[in-house]
């Protein structure tokens, strides 16, 4: 079951079938013996030919950044949830051999896992149809490439149940399709759709605008609260729950502590000077019950008070009464 459907997985197209455009990708011949063994990055490798597909403009900046940047937004969101995410790269993600197909892998730039304890993956296996919980997300960014004419048609055949696709703003031949489009398994295929399923409300639009963004926004940052608290509310967690965002929530508390009573003693001090009253040094911030004690009540020393010594003995006492 994938969103609540039944799923069907099957191979896909043959590869004589997917737009591979000799321009864009390279083909050479992979024997499956040394499939484990190259550290080439495959778009997708075939079993029945035993043909391996790379990408043939070199790696760039504005091809890797996007997917990279995804990992730090799904680290922010996840501090908010509660819970951690998991981002696992170009990992394999394999549809294994059947009585009609030899195994297949394919490569995305980014898959994602909401929930990584359910995703046995054991060691450095790939991710195998049928074996493994799908990645609740991939990503693949189209810099020189266009997925839609390949790639795209085994991940729906293949059962995913959302895949991102992403046009960089520095995409020089996919100029006219910039932007990110989201597909959702819907009725048994992928479809566009605005949001994604597995992001609760974070927008297509708002997505792509945080990948391009050369530092976080208050726009985006919102978007990622928004969307870590809606996925908190779905397993019952919250910021206390993740141990960095808790540290960081105690220090903030604490900071905010230490500043209001920094407040209150300048307060204290200046009703003392007022009526001719020294205070000295750290007064009263180091005196036993001031921290306890509400600012009606700290005025009311100042104002009776006619020496730092009587109002040092009046906290006392109102801290024992």
């Amino acid at each position: 079951m994938v969103n609540g459907e039944p799923l069907r997985p099957t191979p896909g197209p043959p590869l004589a079938a997917l737009d591979f455009d000799d321009d864009v990708y390279r083909r050479y011949r992979l024997p499956a013996r040394k499939l484990r063994d190259t550290e080439r990055r495959l778009e997708f490798w075939d079993g029945d030919t035993e043909t391996a597909l790379e990408v043939r403009e070199p790696t760039t900046p504005y091809h890797e950044r996007p997917s990279h940047l995804l990992a730090q937004l799904v680290g922010y969101i996840a501090q908010v949830r509660g819970k951690p995410i998991a981002c696992f790269g170009t990992m394999d993600l394999e549809f294994p051999a059947t009585a009609k197909c030899a195994k297949r892998i394919l490569q995305a730039d980014q898959s994602m896992y909401l929930h990584p304890e359910r995703a046995n993956l054991v060691g450095p296996a790939a991710m195998v149809v049928g074996e493994n919980h799908y990645p609740d997300v991939v990503l693949e960014v189209d810099y020189s490439t266009d997925v839609r004419r390949n790639k795209l048609a085994l991940y729906d055949a293949w059962g995913f149940p959302e895949v991102w696709v992403d046009v960089p703003e520095q995409s020089v031949r996919r100029r006219r399709s910039r932007g990110i489009t989201i597909y959702l398994r819907k009725d048994g295929a992928l479809s566009p759709a605005p949001a994604s399923c597995a992001f609760p409300s974070w927008r297509a639009t708002e997505i792509h605008a945080a990948l391009n963004e050369e530092r976080l926004t208050e726009r985006t940052a919102q978007a990622l609260e928004r969307v870590g608290r809606l996925l908190g509310e779905r397993d019952g967690t919250g910021p206390d729950d993740h141990l960095l965002a808790r540290s960081l929530r105690r220090q903030a508390k604490a900071e905010a502590r230490a500043a209001e009573l920094e407040r209150r003693a300048a307060f204290v001090r200046r009703l003392l000077a007022s009526r001719g009253v020294a205070a000295s040094g750290n007064f009263p911030l180091d005196q036993p019950g001031f921290a306890d004690a509400d600012v009606e009540a700290l005025a009311d020393m100042a104002l009776d008070c006619d020496s730092q010594a009587e109002f040092a003995a009046r906290l006392v006492r109102a801290r024992k009464g």
